[in-house]
């Protein structure tokens, strides 16, 4: 399993990884600790399989030049059914053009990629809490309701994530290339 994804600017990514440690300090969800050396993110794309080399090849050659843009995350929401909170972007022009134009540059690969992250599909999410009980999913979304803010910060990288390994509830999904956005 492999996942594209669109990360943050260091003080975006640290609120959000403040509000992961929140929530496992409240033994309320553990999943900033459940994948190992996990980043807050936007999942652009989900693929079942991938032919490395040249989806990395074609990352680099679409991704060079591309420059950083603004993302506010504004609400909070769960998925029905899969026990997930979740902050959720406004979907701007650009980000909704940018996702698109990644299916599009990328579709040679969609015979393998999940449709939940297709375009017309996906909803843009950066996961606060996954798979608990609907206790703690309420006490996660009255948690961050007291606390959480509008947040405004940047993407500013793209990275090819690859699923190595699940054990133990502990995921090892590394990022295996990256490609910085210009600034």
């Amino acid at each position: 399993m492999y996942w594209i994804v669109a990360l943050f600017d260091e003080k975006t990514e640290q609120r959000i990884e403040e509000i992961w440690k929140g929530l496992s300090d409240n033994n309320i969800s553990f999943y900033g600790k459940e994948i190992k050396d996990g980043r807050p993110h936007l999942t652009l794309g989900s693929y079942s399989e991938l032919a490395e080399h040249d989806f990395i090849r074609l990352m680099d050659d679409f991704y060079l030049g591309k420059r950083s843009f603004g993302i506010t995350f504004n609400a909070i929401g769960t998925f029905l059914n899969y026990k997930t909170l979740f902050l959720s972007p406004t979907l701007t022009k650009e980000l909704s053009d940018f996702h698109t134009h990644h299916h599009e540059h990328f579709h040679d690969f969609n015979s393998t990629a999940n449709t939940y992250y297709l375009p017309g599909e996906w909803i843009p999410h950066c996961t606060l809490a996954n798979k608990v009980s609907n206790e703690k999913l309420s006490q996660a979304f009255k948690f961050c309701l007291e606390r959480q803010q509008t947040l405004h910060g940047k993407v500013t990288e793209i990275a090819l994530i690859k699923l190595l390994e699940e054990k133990d509830g502990i995921i090892d999904a590394p990022i295996i290339y990256s490609k910085r956005l210009n600034g």
